[in-house]
């Protein structure tokens, strides 16, 4: 039985087999909708309460009080001075290198004066207060504090409060030092629905925030899902996705592995390799079959290629590249000769890697871009998580009495022509004569 699906864009019915292997089915469940509509209702109503009866149910902690979950800056700082020197040099590293490389998306606010006085302009301004949801136990991901905290302080955001839950009271020091090092302000140690609807509403202990950030399962999507408006989000993310473009001359193993990075995350992930050369598309399966048992997720792997990965044999490099920007991937590997020259024709990805030695896995952790990612196709109208993301941006209008009189005119035609009086009168006071 083959590990993987082959496709070949010169056989008959390519187009309806890329198809069914892009479709995902509607990830939404009635009963999940269900479950977290009513948790997130109860949270609102009871507040620290019912946070507390859910870390009782969900994570067999029982604390007497929410001030037991809110872990002391203290705490933080021993789980950094504490860790392995290796581990702590690492997770310092990976955030020097997130932090230098989001300095440089900072906006900043601009003006502009025209001939007659009139000043147009826009404000720039970090968001008051932002969540940041981590998962917890076993679960832990460091990589995405740092990813989605550093940014957030580079913007300028005034307080970051970090939910992360600790089932059976069993703590991520990864994690708990990762939060050291962005300076994140507080940290509760609750999870699920009930931190989202607790980081939305607000409760007598946790504040209120302005938006939401992070990965979490099914029901911390959903929940995100439904406090967007009253709070924004980052994304609904989807499984995780690997598109390689290769022209037949990076190492087969080191391309079975790339692809191996991303189907290890779970059964739905999504990895596909396009390469002009069929000889090469055996060499890497060869290697996958090589490989795979060496895989402590040998199974979840397998899995994830059987349902949605392939080997896909395509006419050229052209081909390849509208292929790649039909799939939209969340990242893309250009791993070829001369990556610059497909470049130009790539329009929709998350992040993109350039060359035989930029692997996936480096911009997961280290190489300084955000793993924050569009998925699912989403890359054909969003983008990466960044500064941007935790900043407003606010228009400054300041009118000269000329520009009153010469926008005035053009408002009150529009206006009448809207049938908008009192918008028409509102400019034409400042124009005619009292």
């Amino acid at each position: 039985m083959s590990i993987i699906s082959r496709l070949d864009t010169l056989q008959p019915g390519f187009d309806s087999g890329l198809g069914r292997l892009l479709a995902i089915e509607n990830m939404r469940d009635p009963k999940i909708e269900e479950t977290v509509a009513s948790i997130l209702l109860d949270v609102r109503t009871r507040q620290d309460a019912a946070l507390l009866d859910y870390t009782k149910k969900f994570d067999r902690l029982d604390a007497a009080s929410m001030q037991e979950l809110d872990l002391p800056k203290s705490r933080l700082d021993d789980a950094l001075a504490n860790l392995p020197e290796n581990q702590r040099e690492a997770l310092c590293a990976a955030a020097d290198r997130i932090r230098a490389y989001h300095g440089k998306q900072i906006q900043t606010s601009w003006r502009h004066v025209e001939e007659d006085g009139t000043m147009l302009g826009q404000k720039i301004t970090p968001l008051d207060r932002v969540g940041l949801y981590v998962p917890g136990g076993k679960a832990a991901y460091p990589s995405s504090v740092l990813m989605n905290a550093i940014p957030a302080k580079v913007a300028g955001v005034s307080e970051l409060i970090m939910v992360v839950p600790t089932p059976d009271g069993e703590k991520n020091e990864l994690v708990l030092a990762a939060a050291a090092i962005c300076g994140i302000d507080r940290v509760f140690c609750i999870g699920g629905a009930q931190a989202v609807g607790a980081l939305a509403y607000g409760t007598e202990t946790v504040p209120a925030v302005d938006k939401i950030v992070g990965p979490g399962n099914a029901y911390v999507a959903e929940a995100k899902r439904r406090v967007f408006g009253t709070v924004g989000i980052d994304m609904i993310a989807g499984p995780s996705e690997i598109l390689v473009i290769c022209d037949g001359k990076t190492n087969p193993d080191w391309i079975a592995m790339d692809l191996f990075s991303q189907a290890e995350h779970d059964e739905i992930a999504q990895s596909i390799l396009l390469s002009p050369d069929g000889d090469f598309l055996d060499r890497v399966e060869a290697s996958m079959a090589k490989l795979l048992p060496e895989m402590p997720r040998r199974d979840v792997i397998s899995a994830s290629l059987r349902n949605r990965g392939a080997l896909v044999k395509v006419k050229d490099l052209g081909q390849a590249c509208e292929i790649a920007n039909r799939i939209a991937p969340e990242h893309l590997e250009l791993s070829v000769e001369d990556p610059e020259a497909l470049l130009e024709k790539i329009r929709h990805a998350g992040a993109i890697f350039m060359g035989r030695y930029a692997s996936e896995s480096l911009g997961d952790y280290c190489a300084g871009p955000n793993h924050v990612l569009p998925t699912s196709r989403t890359a054909r109208f969003s983008s990466p998580l960044g500064v941007y993301d935790f900043q407003k941006r606010s228009s400054l209008i300041s009118v000269s009495r000329a520009g009153a009189a010469s926008l005035g005119k053009i408002a009150q035609t529009l206006a009448l022509g809207e049938g908008l009086q009192a918008h028409a009168r509102s400019a034409s006071f400042r124009f005619e004569p009292s």
